[in-house]
């Protein structure tokens, strides 16, 4: 399945984000929660726009810092309102205060619900040279916490020994969900008439062929910047939305 996280068009709100997907090919969405976006926090809201435009909201990531128990149990009862299938963590960020939520909360959960609760790959950074900015991130020790993960391809460097291939290659069967993203404005593979083509020394079309015949049955999640599919035409989105669809069909599906 291939879906489009609620990030492709942030500056709309959510009711508009709906709507254009309604007009687009696009027909399951991943909702991207951000702290300052307060709709998307609304389960009930977000449950009457899925009636009102009938597009299912399947997967939910939540932010990437500032995570605690009070917003675990809210992300889990709009996942449960919404009868998501997957989830998307990503490791305590290094100025999370607690981090039950995720050591014990998050293998909970994955006992207890139908839900695959997954833990993302995150970018090794460092805080002044010596702190890791995320606890406990390699991609081994992701794996151990419900054995369920996505891929963030944007946060996989290339020019190191870990390429994308690499990272595929350790998750493996863990992986539920894939998120091609965009990693910064100078890094706009994954959006085809931008794309210099090659990652992790092989053509894009080599990653999602290799998807295909390895019979990668999770999600792929289109996750680009805004400003990629000219955000301020909607015209100009949803042909836009139709070219990036019709690309992954073409490679992935087809």
């Amino acid at each position: 399945m291939i879906l489009l996280s609620t990030s492709s068009l942030l500056w709309y709100w959510i009711h508009r984000i709906f709507d254009i997907l309604s007009k687009s090919w696009f027909d399951w969405l991943d909702l991207s929660l951000k702290d300052i976006n307060y709709d998307l926090w609304d389960g009930d809201y977000i449950y009457s726009l899925v009636q009102q435009f009938k597009i299912p909201v399947l997967s939910i990531t939540a932010p990437s810092k500032w995570m605690n128990d009070k917003k675990l149990d809210i992300i889990i009862r709009i996942a449960s309102k919404l009868n998501v299938q997957v989830v998307t963590f990503s490791p305590p960020h290094h100025t999370d205060k607690e981090d039950n939520w995720y050591y014990s909360g998050l293998p909970k959960l994955k006992n207890e619900l139908s839900i695959s609760i997954c833990i993302k790959n995150v970018e090794a950074k460092f805080v002044m040279l010596l702190i890791p900015e995320y606890k406990n991130s390699s991609l081994v020790e992701i794996k151990k916490i419900t054995w369920c993960t996505t891929l963030d391809l944007s946060v996989i460097d290339n020019t190191s020994w870990l390429d994308i291939i690499k990272a595929y290659n350790i998750l493996d069967t863990s992986i539920k969900n894939i998120l091609f993203s965009d990693r910064n404005w100078l890094n706009t593979w994954l959006v085809p008439w931008n794309s210099p083509w090659w990652i992790s020394n092989l053509p894009l079309e080599s990653l999602l062929i290799k998807l295909k015949t390895s019979n990668y049955n999770g999600f792929i999640t289109i996750d680009v910047k805004p400003q990629e599919l000219w955000i301020w035409e909607e015209e100009l989105v949803l042909q836009n939305l139709d070219r990036l669809k019709k690309y992954y069909e073409k490679y992935y599906l087809n």
